[in-house]
């Protein structure tokens, strides 16, 4: 068996955001809807909501008329469970509890056919758990949408450790059938999007609790020169800080604390003072009507290097050499055995961010990785105390000549975007290694899922499939406490690359 059949009705318990978007999507791919809530009203206040939804996309010509009044003849308000016993799906998006979730999967059983798939949104809770109440526990899995489910094409498909292949194959064929992109994933803490989400948000707080960089300007490094869609202090306040924290929260405990998913103590600090982000008007940001938005650190206007001189290859930074000319700038090209790297007309380096600190060099400027050097409208520079002003000058109207905004930010081992997306990379491989998920699917779900310009694995093949595991073990040199600490995944991936080529 595959997809349902859409004369087959479906059935959605728990009335909220999430639960009337679930149902909106299943009643415009044609089924029979009911939705059940356990607060008497609750239901029949939902079909009325879905149905203003349906008539504003009729006049946003996104459906027709008739469409609309066969979806509206279609969502039925059920007063009881009992009214769901001939439905071949439900799915339940009621409060994240355990205990909660269980009791009414108890219950469902008792009441729908031995061919009902039963299925939970659930976005922190353990799948398997949650079926382990169940007398059969093969039809029930995950069924993670995104909010708002209507418009966000993304389904986490979770299979427990107990659900049957044939009824995951079964929603994900319905999923499909919906106009969703469903993506397979094993029962994992976060699945795929939100475990391997985590490092967009904690390298962004670290660097800030570090004290190298204020939120604004974090958030345009990560916009500008990562390309990502919005910065993670801007992101979390659109999400609440509280959402954010309590998913990062469920992560670490449900992987037995690991130190890669530690909170951030001041996002916890900022939850705790109540400010939660736009819905309560204060965040990492002020959302008051007056208020006026900070702007990104940008460094004053310099002169311009008269050349650079290129040791080595640049990698990932290798675009730079053409722009640098294209520039007016002379640049002279040099082979290098070790290392690579730029040097100033005053004597000073510029290499890209690797996971190693500017304090340990005699005069070094770190630039942060970009998603395209070329289209980037901001690059991040990072110095240390010791750092000559003359070097930092240089290298600021260096990538100021290239058409850049230029943020001078605190001496942080692997900057911003690097280090990010480096601990990004690695959570992916890590994952394919565990069998969470294939290497499209996690790509898949981190473009669309969290908007990502590039999945895990698109990011390893443009950088150099041993760049992320290179940089990540300078950064666990430097802090040891196993936040860095590359996975034995990537570890495998780097070291069959290099013998391949030929190392030693």
């Amino acid at each position: 068996m595959t997809a349902l059949d859409l004369s087959s009705p479906v059935a959605v318990v728990g009335t909220g955001t999430m639960g009337q978007g679930i149902a909106q999507v299943a009643l415009t791919a044609g089924h029979v809807v009911r939705l059940y809530d356990a607060v008497p009203g609750r239901a029949r206040d939902a079909t009325a909501s879905i149905g203003a939804r349906l008539d504003r996309l009729v006049e946003k010509d996104r459906l027709t008329a008739a469409d609309r009044d066969a979806a509206h003849a279609r969502l039925l308000p059920a007063e009881t469970l009992a009214e769901l016993a001939d439905c071949t799906l439900v799915v339940e998006a009621v409060l994240e509890r355990l205990d909660v979730k269980q009791q009414l999967m108890r219950d469902l059983e008792d009441i729908v056919g031995e061919d009902c798939l039963l299925a939970t949104n659930t976005s922190s809770l353990s799948v398997t758990a949650i079926g382990g109440a169940l007398r059969n526990p093969g039809r029930f899995l995950g069924l993670h949408f995104f909010n708002p489910a209507p418009l966000l094409p993304l389904v986490e498909v979770v299979s427990g450790f107990a659900t049957d292949v044939t009824s995951a194959t079964r929603a994900y064929e319905m999923s499909r059938a919906w106009g969703k992109t469903p993506v397979a994933c094993a029962d994992t803490p976060g699945f795929i999007v939100n475990r391997i989400a985590r490092p967009f948000y904690a390298e962004a707080f670290a660097v800030y609790e570090a004290q190298a960089a204020d939120p604004a300007t974090i958030d345009a490094i990560l916009r500008e020169s990562g390309g990502f869609k919005m910065g993670a202090f801007e992101l979390t306040d659109l999400i609440g800080q509280d959402v954010n924290e309590s998913v990062t929260h469920s992560v670490w405990q449900s992987f037995f604390q690991d130190v890669r998913f530690t909170p951030s103590l001041a996002q916890r600090r900022l939850v705790e003072s109540g400010r939660l982000g736009r819905k309560t008007g204060q965040g990492w940001y002020d959302h008051g009507d007056d208020a006026e938005r900070p702007e990104p650190h940008t460094a004053e206007p310099a002169q311009a290097p008269a050349y650079v001189v290129v040791e080595g290859d640049l990698g990932p930074a290798a675009d730079l050499v053409a722009l640098i000319r294209e520039a007016g700038i002379v640049v002279r090209e040099e082979e290098e055995d070790h290392g690579t790297r730029m040097v100033l007309p005053g004597g000073g380096q510029l290499a890209l961010a690797d996971g190693q600190t500017s304090v340990e060099f005699r005069d070094v400027v770190y630039f942060d990785l970009a998603l395209d050097y070329r289209r980037a409208g901001r690059i991040a520079l990072s110095s240390s105390q010791d750092t000559a002003s003359g070097t930092i000058s240089e290298a600021i109207g260096l990538f100021q000549a290239l058409g850049k905004d230029v943020s001078l930010i605190g001496d942080a081992p692997g900057m911003i975007v690097a280090r990010t997306v480096a601990r990004i990379v690695d959570l992916a491989h890590d994952a394919v290694a565990k069998g969470v998920a294939t290497e499209e699917d996690i790509d898949t779900a981190m473009r669309l899922g969290v908007n990502y310009p590039l999945g895990p694995f698109e990011w390893s093949r443009r950088l150099g499939r041993s760049w992320a595991y290179d940089l990540l073990d300078d950064l666990h040199l430097r802090d040891p406490s196993g936040r860095y600490a590359p996975s034995l995944a990537l570890y495998r991936h780097a070291y069959a690359t290099e013998k391949r080529e030929g190392t030693p």
